[in-house]
């Protein structure tokens, strides 16, 4: 058995990364969560297990589709744009098939993750929102757990920075132009965007969780998900503009993430902001908790 920095390899051959370790522990402890807060709120919480079950294989599709569709500047700047990857698709090395090699995207697995357990729910004839209420919990603690892969994997790292908690990069995972070891040396410290997000994600977790348990009849059902989803694109906002490994939106300077983010933040709270209208019809998880158990 050999420890390297990013992965275990036993018998001389088989190859265990860290990444994959770490997202594994990280979705099994973001579900048992939310199975706990299904239970406590009438809910069976073996749709968590079965929901999570199919959602994985589309988030991870996703994630690379995301990835291969959008590659980021560094790549396209080496000639690896979507057209490369999908010409190189069974290059094992860094092709499309190629998820070990790194490049995957959070954006493609939400997308694909939500539309696995939309399936399962669907099939179950569950209602959706209560759902993914409980979700919005649970997915920061995961995301905070899960970030620490990127740490193991030297990614999601911002611009040099002269703060004690700033990270060294290894020049081999470092995109241009800092790959230069005289303008950047390798003392050099960057910005530990990871790190950043990784906190924000337990903070997140803490305020939703105290909502969830305490206060949950004043929400309506789906608010919890909507506050997710606002708060997350906050933070990835915020940190696309100190980010290093930038995607652009094609033929433009604009960044795609942030460009995004920005959309999804306004979105989300118009749309909360429109559900708490005066006059409005209110319907609140303990109602729908009962109406589904009718």
């Amino acid at each position: 058995m050999e420890f390297q920095r990013e992965l275990i390899v036993l018998f001389d051959r088989v190859q265990v990364r860290y990444y994959g370790i770490i997202i594994v522990v990280a979705m099994l402890i973001a579900a048992t969560v939310a199975a706990r807060l299904a239970k406590r709120t009438g809910r069976d919480p073996d749709h968590i297990w079965g929901a999570l079950t199919w959602a994985i294989i589309p988030a991870i599709v996703g994630a690379r589709l995301w990835f291969v569709l959008f590659p980021p500047a560094s790549l396209i700047s080496q000639g690896m744009d979507s057209v490369w990857f999908f010409q190189n698709f069974f290059n094992l090395q860094s092709g499309a098939i190629a998820i070990w090699s790194g490049g995957l995207s959070i954006f493609g697995a939400v997308i694909g993750g939500f539309l696995g357990a939309y399936l399962y729910l669907r099939r179950n004839k569950q209602p959706l929102m209560p759902w993914l209420d409980i979700a919005a919990v649970a997915l920061p603690l995961g995301q905070a757990i899960g970030r620490w892969a990127n740490f193991v994997n030297q990614e999601l790292y911002g611009t040099p920075t002269t703060l004690p908690w700033g990270l060294m990069i290894d020049s081999a995972k470092r995109v241009d132009p800092y790959r230069s070891l005289v303008e950047f040396p390798t003392t050099t410290l960057f910005h530990p965007l990871f790190l950043y997000e990784s906190l924000w994600s337990i903070l997140a977790f803490i305020v939703l969780l105290n909502l969830f348990q305490r206060y949950r009849n004043r929400f309506l059902t789906g608010d919890f998900f909507l506050i997710y989803v606002a708060q997350y694109s906050l933070i990835r906002f915020l940190l696309e503009g100190i980010r290093v490994e930038v995607t652009y939106i094609p033929w433009t300077e604009i960044n795609l993430s942030q460009a995004l983010m920005f959309v999804t933040f306004v979105g989300s709270l118009a749309i909360l902001a429109y559900r708490h209208r005066p006059g409005a019809v209110h319907v609140s998880p303990e109602q729908t908790t009962v109406e589904n158990k009718a």
